[in-house]
Parts: C-alpha cells; structure tokens; sequence
C-alpha cells in the first residue's frame, strides 16, 4: 500500500479522537465552562506562586514560619485522624452490633457535632473552660479553692486541645461512612465466624472491620479536609497552621505570593488525601452478589446496656450539648440585658443575603453539570462531560484559603477589562467584583459546586431513562425535557442540595474573611472578630444563630438515617 493511502485513514482517527475529546452540544459546553470556572483559581494559584515572593518576608517565612506549621499541621491530621476513626467507628459499631435502650435517639444524636462549625466548638470551649468560667469556677469550689492562683486546670490552648476538640466534632463524617457499611455487611459472614468460635471483639477486629476500611478511609479523609480548612478554632487555640500561615502571610506582611505558595503545599497535602479515599475505594467490589441480609443487633441489658448508652452519649456530649447548650446560655443572659445589636442583625442580613445569592447560583451551575451528564449517558460519555463533573467536584476538596487566594487574580482581571470598557464609554472606572458581595457569591458557588452538583445527579440517577427516550420521540428538545419533565421530579434533590449549600456558605469562614468587602460583616466573620477581641458574650448570639441554622441538614440527614435503617431492619 502506498505511503499516501495511509493519510485519510490516519485523518479519520485524529477527527474521531477528536471529537471524543470536544464536548457535544451546548448543555455539554456550558458544563465545560463552569468546570473551567473551578479550575481557573486553582491555575490563578499556581501563576501567583511562580511570581516569587518578598525576598527578605519569604525568606523569613520559609526559614521561621512554614517548618512550624507544617510539623503542626501534619501532628493535627494524624491526631484528629486517629481521633475520628476510634470514636466514629467505635460509635458505628455500638449502635449497629448492639441492642440497647435509647439505641434509635444514640444513633440520631451522634450526628449533632456536625451542626457545630469547629471555629464555634472552639470560641465555646475557650469560654467555658478558662480559669475565671464555669467549669473551673465549680471545679475549684468542690475542691475548696478560692482563687486560680491556687488551682487550675490545663489550659485547653494548644496543638492536644485542638486535636481533642477538632476530634469530637468531625468524628460524623467517619460514623455516617462506617455504620452504612455496617449496615449493609452481610449477617452470614459474621454469623458465620461466630460460629467457628470467635468472640464478639474478634468478629470485630477480624471480619467487620476490615470490611469497613474503605468506608472509614472515605470519611476519615472528609474529616482531614476539614481540618485543613479551619481556620478559626486552631488560631483560637493558638496552634500555627499552614492555613494560618497563608492568612497571616497575606494580610499581615502583604506577602500575595508566599501565601500562594503556602497554599499550594496545603494542595498537595489534599491531593495525598484525595489519592488516599480513591486508594480505599478500588477494591470495594468484593461482597457483591444477592441482597445481604442485614445482622441482628445483640440485646443488652442491666449494666452493660447503661454503659453502652452512657459510651454514645458522651462524643455528643462533649461534641454539641455543651458547647450549644452554653451557648444557649450566654446568648439568653447577652439579649436579656442588653437585647440584639444592630450590627449583629446588619450581620445576620448579610449572611442570608450572600448564601441565599450563593445557593441559587449553585444549583444552576450544579444542575448544568448534572444534566450534561445525563445527556451524555444516552450516548457517549464524551471526555467533555467526564472533564466537566470532575472539575467541577473539585472546589470542595479545596480549603476556602487556598481558594480565595487564587480567585484573587481573575477576579482582578475581570474589573480590569471591565474598567477599561468604562473609560471608554466615558465612565468612572470601579472595582466591580474585587471587595464585593459578588466575589464572595462566586466563592460559595465554586466551593460548595460538589455538593449541588452531586445531589443533582443522584436525583437524575432515580428518574428513568425511558422519559427520556418518549420526550424526544414526541420531538421535546433536551431544554424543553428538563423543565417539562426533570425539574418537577428532581423538587426533593434541589431542595436538599439547596439546603446543605446555604448552611455551608453561612458556616464559610476562611473564604469570607480572605475575600469579604470592606465593613461587611457575616455572622461567621462577626463571631471571629468578637473571640479575638476576647469578648465572648458578644459572639455567642451569632454562633448560636449558627449552630441554629446548622441544625437543619443534621436533621435532614438524622430522618434519612432512620427511614434507611428501619428498611434495612425490616
């Protein structure tokens, strides 16, 4: 065959490669360009790094300040990590394996911590446990002490304080993952070393658990990820992070580069996380086959059965009805004698405001990326699509810090193009989204993108394909399909998906902070400004606003459970 016989054929191969790579149709290039909308602070960051900081500020951070936050930094992952996993799968197994009064209320109520931001557990703990509060105040007077100077208990500040508390308030994200694993292990394989003579402990250790590492692997990487984005409660606490490190690196010493390149090595600790919850995750095909049946829980009675209650009662304990419960206290005390301040309701306002903004901008960014992905399902699931949901699933993995650092520069080339479009219509150039409502808006949207975009496709997943094929067949175009058909059905994702991305964005601390405009205050921001002032009876209304409002999705995802598992049961 000629040489040139081979050129149409190799022609056809590189237009189909092509093709396979580009997106299809518009609902796939809009999906695209939100994904791009994801990526493009994260590439922002990595230009901003290669800038290369203050010679004599970098090198003074890099010589005296990253190795510092970087040992602190890794001894808080691995702390909390091991923290996590004791109390979260501890408390999976106990409410899964066992039978005891107070077992359904345990298993909603371990759930509570995860309406309690880690920045409020720690402004709470501050409070209540400083030598002039309550707890040593009591402590002292059973003891017969009558000054501090006499007694006092251990300051609560430092790297073992924050591990423990950052512990007992992201353990839920290890028990949600471990106890639907349990759940949904087979009753024969338990039974089964049961009868070759094992005792409950080995069971345990030998079958159940190593059928749940890559679920505790999953949520004990959600658990880390949210460590690494506080910021709040390890400043609080007085432990040097790398995230605090970025705050401080930019806004103390005005060094823009040298906190991108802090947040950069923030993002390779989040890819190692990233890399370790799909490391997990390949092989959990192995107990496939026939619906399992669910194990019977073992009935426990007299003591053991009050010490299991008391054993799941105490991470919630310590974890949500003290902290909530003093707050409680000194927001009734603060509004009773000096009622609500004007600046606290202005706060409020601005709260809802901006997540309400930010929700609805989400979901329609989410329902873009799920949609596409529906269409694409019909036909080929073209590199386009997969480009789009995996980009724009990757906001949430990144730490709010290292997101506003890198949406610093588009957003400064957005008002610069946009001024020079004003000069030329004869207007005063201004910052449009630099210091405005609207970059916190984008912030929400592109950081919390995951969780609408994956509650929409999950709703999708429910609805029959078949709708599909007969709404096209009538000659509904795939616009025309989703309002028709889709929305209306997908009314219950939306509404969740709605309601978990407007309580994360009022609970969003590191991004506000990094990109609120100029005397706009949040509730988060209030509250943060109040505790490092030292003046706590102020902050302790706008955190208990949000503990309010953070309650919600915990209920949400509390009914969930419970319906799930009286399936399971039944």
């Amino acid at each position: 065959m000629p040489a040139g016989a081979l050129h149409p054929v190799v022609h056809g191969v590189s237009r189909r490669g092509l093709r396979r790579l580009l997106p299809e149709g518009p609902w796939q290039w809009a999906a695209v360009a939100v994904a791009a909308l994801v990526l493009l602070p994260l590439a922002s960051l990595c230009w901003t790094a290669l800038q290369g900081g203050q010679e004599g500020l970098w090198s003074h951070v890099a010589r005296y300040v990253l190795p510092g936050a970087a040992r602190n930094t890794l001894a808080l992952l691995v702390g909390v990590g091991a923290l996590v996993v004791a109390i979260g799968t501890g408390a999976a197994w106990l409410v899964t394996a066992f039978d005891f009064p107070g077992r359904r209320t345990v298993a909603w109520a371990l759930l509570l911590p995860l309406a309690v931001p880690t920045y409020i557990v720690a402004f709470a703990y501050l409070d209540l446990l400083h030598p002039l509060g309550p707890v040593q105040g009591l402590v002292r007077d059973l003891l017969g002490y009558d000054s501090p100077r006499d007694f006092r208990l251990p300051d609560i500040r430092g790297l073992a304080g924050c591990i423990v508390l950052l512990g007992f308030v992201l353990y839920p994200y290890v028990y949600l993952t471990t106890r639907a694993m349990f759940m949904t292990q087979a009753a024969g394989l338990l039974d089964a070393a049961r009868t070759l003579g094992a005792t409950p402990a080995q069971v345990f250790r030998r079958v159940a658990l190593p059928l749940a590492r890559p679920a505790i692997a999953v949520g004990t990487a959600l658990a880390l990820m949210e460590v690494l984005n506080d910021i709040g409660a390890s400043e609080f606490l007085g432990v040097q992070t790398m995230t605090v490190a970025v705050y401080t690196t930019w806004v103390t010493r005005s060094d823009l580069p040298g906190a991108a390149q802090i947040a950069l090595a923030m993002l390779a600790i989040v890819v190692a996380l990233l890399a370790l919850e799909r490391h997990a995750r390949r092989r959990q095909r192995y107990a496939a086959g026939e619906r399992p049946r669910p194990m019977r829980p073992r009935r426990l009675r007299g003591g053991a059965a009050a010490l299991a209650l008391a054993l799941g009662l105490f991470p919630v304990l310590v974890g949500f009805l003290l902290p909530a419960g003093y707050l409680a206290w000194e927001a009734f005390e603060r509004v009773v004698q000096h009622g609500v301040s004007p600046q606290l309701l202005a706060s409020a306002g601005n709260t809802v405001g901006v997540a309400a903004a930010a929700t609805v901008v989400t979901l329609a960014a989410g329902l873009v990326l799920g949609w596409s992905m529906r269409l694409a399902q019909g036909r080929r699931r073209t590199a386009g699509a997969l480009l789009a949901l995996r980009g724009g699933s990757l906001g949430y993995a990144v730490p709010g810090t290292v997101l506003a650092i890198g949406l610093l520069l588009p957003l400064a080339w957005f008002d610069d193009a946009a001024n020079v479009v004003l000069a030329a219509a004869g207007m005063t150039p201004k910052m449009l989204l630099m210091g405005s409502a609207a970059a916190l808006v984008l912030a929400y949207a592109v950081r919390f993108m995951a969780i609408a975009a994956g509650g929409i496709e999950a709703g999708l997943a429910r609805i029959p394909p078949s709708l599909d094929q007969a709404a096209a067949s009538l000659g509904h175009a795939p616009g025309a399909t989703l309002r028709r058909i889709h929305l209306p059905l997908l009314r219950p994702a939306l509404a969740a998906a709605a309601l978990l991305v407007f309580v994360d964005a009022m609970k969003e601390l590191p991004a506000t902070l990094l990109l609120r405009p100029l005397n706009f205050e949040t509730l988060a921001t209030w509250l943060y400004a109040e505790a490092s002032r030292g003046t706590y009876e102020e902050g302790a209304v706008a955190a208990l606003l949000i503990v309010a409002v953070g309650l919600l999705p915990v209920v949400l995802l509390a009914r969930t459970g419970v319906r799930y598992g009286r399936e399971r049961m039944s």
